[in-house]
């Protein structure tokens, strides 16, 4: 299963006294009273596979044993999702526990039966050709829910195998993300992470939870401390998680040449499918924008009074204070924040909060981050937080729900068949929660300190979002091309490879940031390398969901409706095609621009505020 997990920034690891609250976790009763109850239904879809046999070689008998036969693939498909969906959250709750490692694993297994039981059917579809299948359309009305997905699998037949073949690569799917499997358990729950006492004494883990609290600290040498400790740890295992994520690169070179793409990314654009062209655009765009980068650095340096600026400084916020968040502070700034969007869509954002569709505060070896898993069809949205009381949590809320709303107004909008979106416009229903987020606390900000704090949230989001993601998509373009070329690739090549495009985003060269040679291990960090390019739609959503929450800011007519339009579209089209039929055109720089735009603007105000206190 494709999960959809949003790893983002998220809070300590430090168990705090009411994380075992039960109406702050998740009910996962909701999906299954018990594991006996999943059993019975990982049953029944053991029986359904042996009935799907049946359509071996039917579909195109008649129009009613089409339609019998994909309804009983979606039906498969969706009590599959169900059951991976319990599954992983309950590893997610406890990346340490055998139990739940197993019961994922037997997931996996069940969905890897389903694909080979399945894998006759594009074929099959193939053979009957574009004019038998629209016959069979026009014949049968209840097929019309099939009309896109089919038209997806005849559009793919420069890159579908015979029957011998998609069954052969069906039961290689038992040995597929090896690497992604290896590299989450042992960074969630193997790696010994090291504990370092800051200058206030407190003693801080430095796990990946722990990293993204104490990197923000406003005592610079403790930041240093907490980098080198972080960063020197993932140098330890710098060969091992090489090792992993070369096996992810060499497994997408594999699959892209045995279904006939140039290279992986082809492929794995095509999967959406979005052009080759919208990720051109994008990384032109960021690297003709590097000043405005540049400019921001420069920007931070001066706030936080260092010279010069080094990468262990991006992180602390521009202005230092008291600014907590509890949970129900944070809980009301979005809703407040999301009342744009219309009664519709908070009342079911509330519903949800109210729910016990999230878990919310860390634990130790809950997994870090957070997400978004949407995937259970009959049931809602499933959301991890790591809650920690600072306001990236509370955009980190924002983010998620964004998500989980999509998934919630595409369920109810779209059969199961057409229910599920791609990443490429998942990404912009989170950051559009994230854009009016920041206008709502620009708003009841209530000085001039405040403010610069929020401003300064608002150029980290977006250096984040756009320029650091963008960053990500082309290191993956290369070390991608490089498997593709058949060249070996060591853990100590990754590093060096990220650290020249590390060096030239943060402009090294012309000494405007620092970069210390031992945190270009970073890419070890970064879980989403091994699910191949899919950062770069963090940086082309941020920029469409801004372009989309102005005009519904402005209250353009019919920007609201366009926007809740793509919502409930799910997967119902080409992501690619909804963006742009919603207004905004991703292969062309105008919404890069505009982005880059709101940036400096964002800057200028922080500088005449700067102006005014001087």
């Amino acid at each position: 299963m494709h999960r959809m997990f949003m790893l983002l920034a998220c809070a300590a690891c430090a168990l705090p006294a009411w994380a075992d609250s039960p109406a702050e976790r998740w009910n996962l009763a909701d999906l299954y009273p018990s594991l006996e109850a999943w059993n019975a239904d990982a049953g029944r879809l053991e029986a359904q596979l042996k009935a799907f046999d049946g359509c071996r070689g039917r579909l195109g008998e008649t129009a009613a044993r089409l339609r019998e036969c994909l309804d009983l693939r979606a039906d498969m498909t969706k009590r599959y999702y169900r059951l991976a969906v319990y599954a992983g959250e309950q590893l997610a709750e406890d990346t340490g526990s055998a139990p739940f490692l197993e019961l994922d694993q037997r997931s996996d297994l069940l969905g890897n039966r389903l694909n080979e039981a399945t894998a006759f059917v594009d074929p099959e579809i193939l053979r009957l050709g574009k004019a038998r299948i629209e016959a069979l359309l026009a014949q049968e009305p209840g097929l019309s829910i099939h009309r896109y997905p089919l038209e997806r699998v005849l559009r793919a037949a420069p890159h579908t195998l015979d029957d011998a073949g998609e069954a052969l690569l069906a039961k290689l799917g038992l040995i597929n993300d090896t690497g992604s499997a290896a590299y989450s358990i042992l960074t969630n729950a193997d790696i010994p992470w090291p504990t370092i006492r800051l200058s206030t004494g407190e003693e801080a883990r430095l796990d990946p939870s722990g990293y993204t609290k104490h990197r923000e600290a406003a005592n610079r040498d403790d930041r240093k401390r907490v980098m080198d400790a972080f960063f020197g740890t993932f140098r330890t295992f710098e060969q091992s998680i090489g090792v992993l994520l070369y096996a992810q690169l060499k497994q997408d070179a594999v699959y892209a040449r045995v279904r006939n793409y140039p290279d992986s990314m082809a492929r794995a654009l095509d999967r959406s499918p979005v052009p080759v062209a919208v990720l051109d655009a994008l990384i032109a765009q960021a690297r003709a924008n590097l000043p405005t980068l540049h400019r921001y650095f420069r920007l931070r340096a001066r706030l936080l009074g260092v010279d010069p600026m080094r990468y262990y400084d991006i992180y602390p916020p521009l202005v230092h204070g008291e600014y907590r968040y509890p949970y129900a502070r944070g809980r009301q700034m979005v809703l407040e924040a999301l009342a744009p969007l219309g009664a519709g869509y908070v009342d079911a954002l509330a519903k949800g909060l109210d729910s016990r569709w999230m878990d919310l505060y860390p634990r130790p070896r809950k997994l870090s981050g957070a997400h978004m898993a949407g995937y259970a069809y009959d049931v809602h949205p499933y959301v991890l937080m790591n809650y920690n009381d600072d306001y990236e949590s509370v955009t980190t809320l924002a983010h998620e729900w964004g998500h989980a709303m999509h998934s919630y107004f595409a369920n109810r909008a779209q059969p199961f068949v057409t229910a599920n979106y791609a990443t490429f416009t998942a990404e912009i229903a989170s950051t559009f929660n994230e854009s009016l987020l920041l206008d709502h606390v620009l708003r009841t900000a209530r000085t001039d300190a405040e403010r610069l704090y929020y401003l300064g949230a608002a150029l980290e989001l977006l250096r984040g979002t756009f320029f650091r993601q963008t960053m990500f998509a082309e290191f993956e373009r290369d070390v991608h091309a490089r498997v593709d070329r058949g060249e070996a690739l060591t853990g100590a090549a990754l590093t060096k490879t990220y650290c020249d495009l590390l060096k030239r985003y943060h402009g090294a060269e012309q000494g405007v940031v620092a970069i210390d040679d031992g945190y270009c291990v970073e890419w070890a960090y970064i879980p989403h390398f091994y699910n191949g390019f899919y950062v770069y739609q963090y940086a082309t959503s941020v920029a469409a969901s801004a372009l989309f929450a102005d005009r519904v800011k402005r209250g353009e007519p019919g920007a609201l409706e366009r926007y809740l339009g793509l919502l409930a579209a799910g997967g119902s089209a080409d992501p690619y095609d909804l963006v742009r039929a919603a207004g905004v055109d991703l292969a062309t720089p105008a919404p890069y621009q505009a982005l880059v735009a709101r940036m400096n603007a964002i800057m200028d105000e922080i500088e005449a505020i700067l102006a005014r206190r001087r």
